[in-house]
């Protein structure tokens, strides 16, 4: 997608002035972000700089953690996602996340595709399962390596198949953003090529919102890239702008590897 195309687009999700708090410890300092709609932006920056953290907050995971509290706006499409009437499943099937490690669940290839889809009610008959299914791992580039065993466990695939299968569960229910927790991290280099060549697709559909430690990663998948760093986000803009011509001196220090 290229520069001007990706300006004219609507903000998907907004961030403002957001703190998280661990017990008394502060963990992000007031986070101000804006996210396009299709785009790729990815977090960069040291271990315990606060982008996981940051990411979390995009789909209310952080509620999971005890002792944990959100300060500040999360938005999605103008609607705050920490509305107490708001539905947090229903949120959790608009933002997807896919993590670090693969995790699917004990069930078949096929299963684990159909959960979601079924516990949102997407398909009411067998038929409209299957499309799903197929759909679903067509668009995340698995279909025709598994289409003769999807009634074999998911957990007997190769890591980057896992992977791959995770990133179909989450798009199986149609969501509009799709948050990526070092989705490349244990992954082989011919895994990681695969999984980066699938976000530049699913980029045409989704929006897509990716923590790397890769910096070669970032540089090469997203649009945008946010550098984090002690719980603040110092400078974020086009990934060009960001590797080449840095506004901050942190920054530059950290993608030229003096600290980090």
């Amino acid at each position: 997608m290229n520069k001007r195309t990706l300006e004219s687009r609507s903000v998907k999700m907004s961030a403002r002035g957001v703190k998280v708090f661990y017990g008394e410890n502060e963990a992000l300092h007031g986070i101000d972000l804006d996210i396009l709609e299709n785009e790729v932006i990815a977090f960069i920056g040291p271990s315990g700089c606060g982008k996981s953290t940051f990411l979390r907050c995009l789909n209310r995971m952080n509620d999971t953690i005890a002792g944990s509290r959100v300060e500040g706006l999360v938005t999605l499409d103008g609607n705050d996602i920490y509305d107490p009437a708001l539905d947090v499943v229903l949120l959790r099937a608009q933002v997807g996340i896919v993590f670090q490690k693969p995790n699917p669940f004990p069930k078949s290839i096929y299963e684990n595709i159909a959960y979601g889809p079924r516990l949102h009610g997407l398909a009411r008959r067998r038929a409209e399962l299957d499309d799903i299914v197929e759909s679903s791992l067509r668009r995340a580039g698995l279909w025709d390596e598994v289409k003769d065993r999807l009634d074999q466990p998911g957990t007997g695939l190769s890591g980057g198949q896992q992977q791959r299968l995770c990133i179909a569960r989450t798009i199986a229910v149609s969501p509009e953003v799709i948050l990526m927790d070092e989705p490349c991290s244990a992954l082989d280099p011919i895994a990681t090529g695969k999984i980066e060549q699938l976000i530049d697709e699913l980029s045409e559909s989704y929006t897509i919102v990716m923590v790397t430690h890769n910096m070669q990663q970032a540089a090469r998948v997203a649009h945008k890239t946010a550098f984090f760093h002690l719980g603040e986000l110092v400078e974020m803009g086009d990934t060009d702008d960001i590797f080449t011509n840095p506004r901050e001196q942190r920054t530059h220090d950290y993608i030229t590897g003096r600290f980090g």
